[in-house]
């Protein structure tokens, strides 16, 4: 059995489907659909009212699940609707792949390999090498910034939270959300960690080549709209998490156990109590 077929029955037998948001990336479409299909041919696209040649490539693709928008309603939306069609067809797991060129389909079998190795529901976020020359600074400023609000927010530090090559596990995401557009990235995996659900990074490839790539993120506009995004996060986590994650630590242990851990430090250790 080759690389390529062991990972096809892994995600197969996982129930693992890929999920492409795409909005007039046709010129590194085809080759992003083409890589992903080495793997599977568990495929959704998601159409996000194109208006460049896309619809006459996607026509070509005839065994993929295709869902359309007439008009663009911006990636949190077509992921969404992606998530929807997934958990409707019974799979489990949903990876992400960007349409734009920057990500390698080479790199989905570092997800399987990872999904099969755990034994609980688990958010798994791509890891971009932010530092090499060709990626541009704003996004390497943006995702600093992204990654100390994530930890703020949640107490768990990554090394990169704006990737959009990820794995979903479809049954334990929120099943309502707020945000459309691109903040969506962010709401979803805080608000995923907020209900316990375990967030990590796996290392990746990735390609920034201006010749070809389309970005269509407004640096003022999405960013304006990730900051009104994180302010809201952090009133949340002051206002209900905090306090509800400490009432269910209370609730956990007996009060003289709260009191020994809470108040006297038990588990705390010699160093720590000797000060």
């Amino acid at each position: 059995m080759t690389e390529y077929e062991s990972i096809a029955l892994m995600m197969k037998q996982k129930g693992i489907v890929v999920i492409i948001p795409t909005y007039n990336n046709a010129r590194t479409l085809a080759r992003v659909l083409d890589g992903v299909f080495a793997y599977t041919s568990s495929i959704i696209v998601v159409d996000d009212g194109s208006t460049d040649s896309t619809k006459d490539i996607l026509a070509g693709y005839n065994q993929i699940e295709l869902l359309t928008s007439d008009v663009n309603q911006g990636k949190g939306m077509a992921l969404r609707k992606g998530f929807q069609r997934a958990i409707t067809l019974g799979f489990q797991y949903a990876i992400t792949i960007d349409s734009d060129g920057q990500h390698y389909p080479d790199d989905i079998p570092k997800f399987v390999n990872r999904l099969e190795k755990l034994d609980q529901p688990t958010l798994l976020i791509g890891s971009r090498n932010m530092e090499q020359e060709s990626v541009p600074g704003k996004s390497s400023f943006g995702n600093r910034f992204s990654n100390f609000w994530f930890w703020f927010e949640t107490g768990i530090k990554l090394s990169d939270t704006q990737s959009g090559f990820r794995a979903y596990p479809l049954q334990a995401i929120p099943s309502h959300f707020f945000t459309k557009k691109f903040e969506f990235e962010i709401e979803v995996i805080v608000r995923t960690a907020w209900a316990g659900v375990a967030v990590e990074n796996i290392p990746i490839d990735v390609l920034y080549d201006p010749s070809e790539r389309v970005s269509h993120f407004r640096p003022f506009k999405d960013f304006t709209r990730i900051s009104i995004l994180n302010c809201v996060l952090v009133l949340l986590t002051f206002l209900y998490i905090l306090p509800r994650n400490f009432i269910l630590s209370f609730k956990k242990n007996t009060f003289s156990e709260f009191i020994c851990l809470n108040v006297f430090g038990t588990e705390d250790s010699p160093e720590k109590k000797a000060h």
